[in-house]
């Protein structure tokens, strides 16, 4: 294994994912094939996640306009988090969400807007009044 493929896997998740509590990607893949769960986080993490040719919260907006296209609540729930980490603005992410609706539709923009909504009101981050957002 190449150490600094692993140095830099783990910041990123750190970066990324710092602070998410619900089950992780990479802990539901380690439950099922270890050695293919450590193949899929040193590329997607380490690899993809890690490289610098967008900036961290560039990359995370884009993932969170992807995930509400395709309508997985799921996965944009954990992007959303990431975004926040890496320095996004939950005004941004919500104009991100936005952007999608001519794209991915009204119902898959609202799906998003409610993942939006419920993890900033877990974070004591609603409504906006309370906080500034």
């Amino acid at each position: 294994m190449d150490d600094d493929l692993a140095k830099k896997t783990q910041r990123t998740a750190a970066l990324y994912f710092g602070g998410v509590t619900d089950e992780k990607p990479y802990e539901l893949w380690k439950a099922f094939d270890p050695g293919l769960a450590r193949d899929l986080s040193l590329f997607i993490t380490g690899k993809m996640y890690a490289r610098e040719k967008l900036p961290h919260p560039t990359r995370q907006l884009i993932t969170v306009a992807a995930l509400t296209v395709l309508g997985r609540t799921e996965e944009l729930k954990l992007h959303i988090q990431a975004a926040l980490n890496v320095g996004c603005h939950a005004n941004d992410i919500a104009e991100t969400i936005f952007q999608t609706a001519v794209y991915g539709g009204v119902p898959a923009t609202n799906a998003a807007l409610k993942t939006l909504r419920a993890l900033l009101e877990d974070r004591g981050e609603w409504p906006p009044e309370k906080t500034g957002v």
